[in-house]
């Protein structure tokens, strides 16, 4: 039982916050913190009523670590759950190691000023937080995160060596608009707007975006279209999970998407450089984020199921094996526990399991490490148990 400070308040962040007042036993206390005071407010207003969980406030700019060191020393927690911006992973991670807190994230640091996203500046805080005597867990939402975990489970129940990973993300909700974004459009466009890439054989191959189409049978969801991105676990993936020959990692998107997008990059929309307008400097991707619906509105407008998981190829007892751990989320249902659509339920819950573990001690390992590095078990249990139950196929359909 303990104290968990929350930085952040948009939708992953208020289905995490949801999840730990369901788990009140574990956290019992909570401090909100984020640049909009007002969001932290209603969202306490909200959901105080329903737990036994203190929950409290604050105003934070994630991107001053004084301030950030202002609230840990004042509300001592014992653990900080980053569900801010991924460009504010290294002052958040500084203030964890000026007051000695651990440290949990859903998302890998990437510059503002690049699309870019990579492990190398987190595991550069390696020995810095071995010397302080505490942990600090990346990536603990679906992808990356659950993805990760999955993995570790299969190695230690399934293979004596994973050889070949396909991490399939598909979303088949509909939302209604001809174009939004299930989650920060602007992190969402950077992501798929960017070259993919995948690993194979100890290096990274580059492809362009969208390049790379396959079509696959999604159980409880149909035939879907999908398409090779780069993502962070890969990275990780690459690193942690011995044997591996190839990593890779399909996201769903519709034709009307695919469209909207094409033509939102050929009028210079999804640019991150600055342009002068009207005197003013101004980012157009973050305007286009500004005028696309805010992905915390979708969820009584969504319907349809999620479907996110790994195809494992390896050996076991020297035989050739395939296996597939998935999990599929219905948005619907999502929405009527937490008022939240499916994503950021699935990132959310996988959040909050993390920042438990880390608190209870279950995973305590000074330095920082990606979630595969520990013991899969208990946190397979807790997404069973937290609203995210796994299905595990033994003959799953190979990608080509």
């Amino acid at each position: 039982m303990g104290k968990a400070l929350i930085i952040g308040c948009g939708g992953v962040a208020s289905v995490a916050i949801a999840k730990c007042c369901q788990n009140s036993e574990v956290f019992t206390e909570i401090m909100i913190a984020s640049r909009t005071l007002s969001k932290c407010d209603a969202l306490k207003e909200k959901l105080q009523p329903t737990t036994k969980t203190i929950i409290h406030t604050r105003k934070v700019d994630a991107d001053k670590v004084d301030e950030l060191v202002a609230i840990m020393e004042e509300f001592k927690p014992d653990v900080c759950l980053n569900l801010a911006l991924p460009y504010q992973d290294l002052t958040i991670m500084d203030a964890c190691l000026a007051t000695k807190t651990p440290y949990v994230d859903t998302a890998n640091y990437e510059p503002v000023d690049t699309a870019k996203f990579e492990y190398k500046w987190q595991w550069a805080y390696h020995d810095r937080f071995k010397e302080a005597g505490i942990t600090a867990l990346l990536g603990s939402g679906f992808d990356p995160g659950v993805t990760g975990v999955f993995s570790a489970y299969a190695l230690k129940h399934q293979f004596d060596e994973i050889n070949y990973i396909d991490i399939l993300d598909c979303n088949g909700g509909d939302h209604g608009y001809p174009f939004a974004t299930n989650f920060n459009p602007e992190i969402n466009i950077r992501e798929v707007s960017a070259k993919g890439s995948y690993w194979e054989d100890g290096k990274w191959i580059e492809t362009e975006p969208m390049e790379i189409k396959r079509v696959y049978n999604f159980d409880q969801v149909g035939e879907k279209d999908m398409y090779l991105l780069h993502h962070e676990e890969l990275e990780s993936l690459g690193k942690n999970i011995p044997g591996i020959k190839r990593i890779r990692f399909f996201m769903t998107f519709g034709q009307s998407y695919l469209t909207h997008l094409k033509c939102l990059e050929n009028v210079g929309m999804t640019s991150i450089e600055p342009v002068i307008y009207e005197g003013h400097e101004i980012v157009p991707l973050q305007f286009l984020k500004f005028m696309l619906p805010d992905p915390a509105t979708l969820g009584p407008r969504t319907v349809g199921k999620t479907n996110i998981g790994c195809i494992f190829k390896g050996k076991k007892d020297g035989k050739e094996k395939k296996y597939y751990l998935y999990n599929v989320c219905d948005h619907q249902e999502c929405y009527k526990e937490v008022g939240s659509q499916a994503i950021s339920y699935t990132t959310g819950v996988p959040a909050m399991i993390g920042a438990m573990l880390i608190m209870q001690g279950t995973w305590k390992r000074p330095g920082v490490y990606n979630i595969e590095e520990f013991d899969p078990d208990p946190f397979m249990d807790a997404l069973n148990k937290w609203g995210l139950p796994w299905i595990e196929d033994f003959n799953p359909v190979e990608v080509e």
